[in-house]
């Protein structure tokens, strides 16, 4: 049963439907806008692009710069995941990029997550927040029923900072409760989703699917953005 909030409260709102989301690191940077051009032609909802400063993670990635430079190529809804310390310094450059959604960390904005949402959605970008998997889902509870909500919660399935790891099951008891709480919430799921593993996120109720290297690695990426798409789609169906 929903909890009665601002989020959950009203029966008439939909499930959010599903959003495929290739992660964009997972592709040739060599040829970004090529690649871009495939996952959307390929079915793709939206691009994920990580955005990595060494610093919150020991990775470095692509930043302002690079979505900006893509964003020339592209229509697409670029879905930036911000694993930064300091995500506020990133707002303005992204927005100004291009970017259409900035989800942060909220290890990294425990202390000033309000202004940040509300600096986001001013710069006319979509808000998510996304926890690492050491973190309570219970934090994340103000944030999507304060007075400045965000729009996404990222469920992180791996360890945020590199690709191509293994999907960790015991995350999706999180997702089963922000689906729980808040119907209507659109409820992202990042590292190790593929045909194997996307069952399991679906039924938890998980409707934004990140993947990189099943989509990428496979030699019918149509296929499985289809795949992903269809078990979200029947998860829903059963609910």
């Amino acid at each position: 049963m929903a909890q009665e909030n601002e989020r959950g409260s009203d029966p008439e709102l939909a499930v959010p439907p599903p959003k495929i989301a290739p992660s964009m690191l997972s592709s040739d940077f060599a040829n970004l806008a090529s690649e871009a051009k495939r996952m959307m032609e390929c079915g793709a909802d939206w691009l994920h692009m990580d955005v990595m400063d060494g610093h919150f993670v020991p990775n470095l990635t692509i930043g302002e710069p690079v979505i900006k430079s893509l964003r020339k190529h592209t229509t697409a809804f670029l879905d930036c995941h911000l694993m930064v310390t300091n995500p506020l310094d990133y707002v303005e450059p992204l927005a100004k990029a291009g970017a259409s959604g900035f989800t942060f960390h909220l290890e990294a904005a425990r202390d000033n997550w309000e202004s940040l949402v509300k600096q986001i959605k001013a710069a006319g970008m979509q808000a998510g927040v996304s926890l690492k998997p050491g973190t309570s889902v219970t934090d994340v509870y103000p944030l999507v029923e304060g007075e400045h909500q965000v729009d996404m919660v990222l469920i992180m399935t791996v360890e945020p900072g590199f690709g191509g790891q293994n999907f960790m099951p015991e995350m999706m008891s999180k997702v089963k409760d922000l689906r729980n709480r808040y119907p209507n919430l659109d409820i992202e799921v990042d590292g190790g989703l593929g045909p194997a593993t996307i069952e399991q996120a679906a039924k938890a109720g998980a409707n934004c699917i990140v993947a990189g290297s099943s989509v990428f690695g496979s030699k019918d990426p149509a296929g499985v953005i289809s795949l992903l798409r269809g078990h979200v789609l029947a998860a829903q169906c059963s609910q």
